[in-house]
């Protein structure tokens, strides 16, 4: 194959970091240690020889325990605004003679460095198009790493602070211990719909990487940082479960306690402009049979789906909150002592003081 024939990838990406800092990350052996594998993936062993001619090694480690493995020679290195190296795949689908070229350049620009990054000479354009995703990946920890805001300078979460599903992703993040930025904004604003079609909060940006879809964002953060798992760890009833309320929680549970209950109040559509009662009786009744049901589930554990806290928890406690805190709250509650002792467990946790959202 000429080398006309062949495939490449290019990518440009801005980092709030100077250019020494970011070429310092691509040849120190540490620094690529802590950031050269995709979200989800740690570095499990890597070595640098950065001079012309010498080689370089990164073994991957992924969640399944398989250990992709790549390395390559330095051709040209030009401190601190050029690098060129080879790549290939020790194992894998490419691993069979197959050896690409990457060319980096990194130019200083608004206070930072544009990172621009040519990977040629895949030989079809599936492989090329399949390093996209991971090299996106590979820049937000790379971001991670120098950038001064930490992953603050990726992560970016868009929402209104009082949405119980923005404030179920600002939980996750805080018990992940993951840095953000948040923009709060409401539905259908520009912010939102230029992730989100159907403009519905919240919506997430990691990088190049755009999400919307609480439960999407939740397995995203999920898998791709370090901290505590927000799934189930061990068994596939409790996953099941944990799939089970978030369910519950978008067919039923925020239909009655937000829609027709909470933002009746917040937002009347009764006659003059009160409150519908008949709207909010209606929805109280269901709320009533929902508790019983999360009463029950609460009987014998502080949790939903496990013995610790998961992302089913994370989906419920917002929206109890605001149910307490309606007229009819604190009779609504007054029989479901399992959900009362939940409730008071959730609000002992950092990650819950830290999203309240604002009154009014």
């Amino acid at each position: 194959m000429s080398a006309s024939e062949t495939f490449a990838l290019n990518l440009v990406r801005f980092i709030r970091a100077p250019r020494d800092a970011v070429f310092e990350a691509f040849t120190n052996q540490a620094s690529l240690s802590q950031w050269h594998c995709p979200r989800g993936m740690a570095v499990a062993d890597a070595s640098v020889d950065a001079r012309v001619g010498g080689r370089y090694r990164v073994v991957m480690k992924a969640r399944d325990g398989s250990t992709p493995t790549v390395g390559g020679v330095y051709r040209e290195i030009r401190r601190p605004e050029f690098l060129a190296f080879t790549w290939q795949w020790e194992n894998g689908s490419m691993a069979a003679d197959v050896s690409t070229l990457i060319e980096v350049r990194l130019l200083e620009k608004n206070g930072g460095t544009e990172l621009q990054m040519r990977h040629s000479g895949f030989p079809a354009a599936a492989a090329r198009d399949g390093h996209r995703a991971g090299w996106q990946s590979v820049f937000n920890r790379l971001s991670d790493l120098v950038d001064p805001q930490g992953s603050a300078g990726t992560v970016t979460l868009f929402g209104d602070p009082r949405s119980s599903y923005t404030r179920t992703v600002r939980m996750g993040l805080a018990e992940k211990g993951v840095a953000y930025t948040h923009v709060p904004c409401a539905p259908q604003t520009p912010e939102v719909l230029a992730i989100n079609p159907f403009g519905r909060i919240p919506a997430l940006r990691d990088g190049q990487t755009a999400l919307y879809e609480t439960a999407a964002i939740l397995r995203y953060l999920d898998e791709s940082f370090e901290g505590p798992s927000l799934q189930p760890v061990m068994g596939v009833t409790d996953r099941a479960r944990c799939e089970q309320w978030m369910s519950l929680v978008n067919g039923h549970f925020y239909d009655a306690m937000a829609r027709r209950y909470v933002l009746q109040y917040i937002f009347p559509k009764g006659p003059n402009d009160q409150p519908d009662r008949a709207v909010i009786d209606a929805a109280l009744k269901d709320i009533d049979k929902q508790l019983a049901v999360l009463d029950a589930a609460y009987a014998d554990s502080d949790y939903l789906a496990g013995s610790g806290l998961t992302m089913a928890d994370l989906f419920v406690a917002p929206l109890l909150a605001y149910v307490e805190a309606m007229p009819e709250g604190r009779q609504l509650l007054a029989g479901r002592a399992n959900v009362r002792r939940a409730q008071a467990v959730i609000r002992q946790r950092p990650s819950f003081a830290a999203t309240e959202p604002p009154r009014g």
